[in-house]
């Protein structure tokens, strides 16, 4: 029964440019979702989606697919084989090539079923079974409340980055901070009778605040999708494309005085999109090209110096630990004494003020005494959250050693696709940009409807930027990469051909 309806699918599809007698300028498109959630890993909060958009013009067939996952291969619950498997069964069942293939993973933390390639076929077979003619128009919008930069720019000129694993710096040490790409790029699919079949919409932030349940959930894009889903009624399937998220957290991520709640940010985003979407005109007769490359960036070869340096710096760290008098149970109250009352932290005003001079120049030396003792020991929590960042991040910088010796040559092959659907274009990268990547390229490419995309078509860890490649802070972002900082200019460079190609 499963072969006979494969085949059907398969002459289904193969009829499809002729089967309306429509000129081959015009685009059809199907869509589809599957519900890809684990739900024997915990609790769920909502769904995770496999979704399928499927678009046919001119000779050129194109398959998007998105996956409410981590990343696609390398990290989390999807491995290495996926994209292959995928393409592999795509091409044997409808004969699309490889190369039309696109995957974007939009970052999220749930946990996906082991068998979601085989569940994205799934979709991309129902959308195949669904195909109509369309029209497409594209937009952009604002939306600034949502992310912030999670680098930290030091006054010392070094860079450190906001993460759950380790404390924030000192404020007083906090000279600025990133800047974010408030930016999304919607593109608008209609029917011929101008009902929405899909949206896509590219925007960059880390998909990380979760639910207050902390069950299985697609995080933000998950709720912006619903948003729109639901407003643009039945039928409707909304595409979220991770944009160069790198170093772009949700705002609050390191809020302690309340739980982390995704939804709010979601619906903030969704109303944006929605917002766009009703100010798209669609039209027909729209282009439709793919093209895909692979290039080669270099991996890093100054990982053991830069793992040497924090070494040297976590000794020196080291040294300047101070043994003092107190511990935590005597810290706290002596330092809530001395901010309290920093004229008279030890005893009542009138003991101070007493004439027995002898009584109040001992307190006063007592409290000498004490403070000496309360900032050596903040000096030690200080140096105690510079270490953990250290530790933390030598340990990505290790991993990364390890696998760049490992490695059979000197680069990394990546796949860059470039996509053109009406006047939309993208041009995506299979790791985590940073967000300054993004802005160059849109900046060098001077085209309101040129977008990028990260974690598409496979997965190759953090994307830093030259400067904070070179960041003697240390960050997640500079330390767990493969690449060299060489790797920035080289595909910034192949992302303004691949867009002015388009």
């Amino acid at each position: 029964m499963k072969t006979a309806l494969i085949i059907c699918v398969a002459v289904l599809f193969a009829a499809l440019p002729k089967s309306q007698g429509a000129p081959s300028s015009q685009l059809r498109a199907g869509v589809a979702k599957v519900d890809v959630t684990d739900r024997t890993a915990g609790p769920v909060n909502d769904p995770l989606y496999a979704k399928a958009l499927v678009l046919m013009g001119g000779g050129t067939t194109v398959v998007l697919i998105t996956v409410d996952a981590v990343a696609i291969g390398e990290i989390g619950r999807i491995g290495d084989g996926f994209l292959a498997e995928v393409r592999e069964q795509l091409q044997k069942e409808f004969g699309i090539s490889p190369a039309s293939v696109v995957v974007n993973a939009s970052h999220c933390h749930g946990t996906v079923r082991s068998d979601t390639a085989q569940l994205a076929v799934q979709a991309v077979r129902e959308a195949v079974q669904h195909m109509v003619g369309v029209k497409v128009g594209v937009g952009t919008g604002q939306e600034d409340r949502i992310s912030e930069n999670r680098r930290l720019k030091l006054k010392d000129g070094s860079e450190v980055d906001m993460r759950r694993a380790y404390a924030l710096p000192q404020d007083e040490d906090v000279a600025g901070v990133g800047p974010i790409d408030p930016q999304i790029g919607v593109l608008r699919v209609d029917r011929e009778d101008c009902r929405p079949l899909a949206v896509l919409y590219n925007f960059a932030c880390h998909p990380i605040m979760n639910p207050p349940s902390k069950g299985n959930s697609a995080d933000y894009p998950g709720f912006a999708s619903k948003v729109i889903e639901e407003t643009l009624g039945e039928g409707t399937v909304a595409f979220f494309l991770q944009g160069c998220a790198g170093d772009i957290n949700p705002v609050h991520y390191k809020e302690i005085n309340r739980p982390a709640d995704a939804e709010p940010l979601g619906n903030l985003l969704g109303l944006s999109v929605r917002n766009v979407v009703g100010k798209i005109q669609t039209k027909e007769g729209g282009a439709l090209k793919i093209s895909s490359e692979i290039i080669e960036v270099p991996r890093g070869t100054d990982l053991e110096r830069r793992i040497g340096a924090i070494q040297t710096e976590q000794t020196k760290l080291l040294g300047a630990l101070k043994p003092t008098n107190i511990n935590f149970k005597t810290f706290l109250p002596m330092f809530l004494q001395q901010k309290f009352a920093p004229d008279f932290p030890s005893h009542n005003a009138q003991s101070y003020l007493h004439e027995k001079a002898l009584e109040r120049d001992a307190l006063l030396k007592f409290d000498a005494d004490n403070r000496v003792q309360v900032e050596a020991y903040l000096q030690n929590i200080k140096i105690m959250e510079r270490l953990t960042r250290l530790n933390t991040n030598m340990a990505l910088l290790k991993k990364h050693l390890a696998q760049n010796r490992a490695a059979a040559k000197p680069v990394l092959e990546v796949e860059v696709i470039g996509l053109r659907i009406g006047d939309f274009k993208l041009v995506t990268f299979p790791g985590e940009l940073t967000v300054q990547v993004g802005l160059n390229i849109k900046k060098a490419a001077n085209d309101p409807c040129a977008f990028v995309a990260g974690y598409t078509n496979g997965y190759i860890y953090y994307m830093p930027t030259v400067e904070q490649r070179n960041n003697t802070g240390y960050a997640q972002e500079d330390c767990d990469s493969l690449v060299a900082p060489e790797w920035q200019q080289i595909f910034e460079r192949k992302a303004a051909e691949t867009l002015k190609k388009l």
